[in-house]
């Protein structure tokens, strides 16, 4: 039987809040990075919230992810769903122990992935949702819905990863299980600019109030 303490044992860093009524943040690193990767954009883009920031548990040639590939593009989606639920009992777990509200995650890449794969799977679990660079995790469309979690979507439109079509079926994937999208494409490519920055941080202080109302959910 799995415990919270064995959940909890995956490798994380928890940093609490300094001032009240912040939303915490989820913070799920690309590929290659770890539990450290994010806490400076999400001290940046939030600088008095709570930061939760766990490892992604696959390794790909040595580097962690939060899920399999078969290849670029390619997802395990087996694999997927299961690290997904497993993800969301990590956060109902870590939410316990640290006395934590409903989390915003802001995912790059491949945890931008898995940050939609929790919302797809896992409606409630999370208050909001920032997606850098992600595409569609599922091939099949979820069953419909009701959410209402704000969603920020920010694509590339010369990212050699994500192709526009891919973008615009996560936007309607997630819309069908009831979520609020913002989508935006930036003149960028795969890596983040400083408009991801700006555009993020004014989205997470306009719906700051959606946040609060979002954080006794489990």
């Amino acid at each position: 039987m799995t415990t919270t303490t064995d959940i909890l044992a995956r490798p994380h860093r928890f940093e609490p809040a300094t001032a009240p009524g912040r939303p915490p943040l989820l913070l799920l690193h690309g590929t290659g990075g770890d539990e450290t990767d994010l806490l400076p954009l999400g001290r940046t883009l939030a600088p008095e919230a709570a930061l939760l920031s766990p490892r992604g548990s696959v390794l790909e040639n040595g580097m962690p992810r939060f899920f399999r590939r078969l290849r670029e593009g390619v997802f395990d989606e087996a694999d997927l769903a299961r690290r997904t639920d497993e993800l969301a009992e990590f956060i109902a777990a870590a939410r316990a122990e640290y006395g934590l509200a409903a989390p915003v995650a802001v995912g790059f890449s491949n945890g931008a992935n898995i940050a939609a794969a929790l919302l797809l799977r896992h409606p409630g679990v999370l208050a909001g949702g920032v997606l850098l660079r992600a595409m569609r995790p599922f091939a099949a469309a979820p069953a419909p819905a009701r959410s209402g979690t704000p969603v920020l979507l920010l694509s590339g439109a010369m990212d050699p990863i994500v192709p526009a079509a891919n973008s615009e079926g996560l936007a309607t994937d997630l819309e069908r299980v009831g979520a609020r999208v913002t989508r935006q494409v930036l003149p960028a490519s795969h890596g983040l600019t400083q408009s991801d920055l700006r555009i993020t941080a004014e989205w997470l202080a306009a719906e700051a109030q959606a946040f609060s109302g979002s954080s006794t959910e489990t």
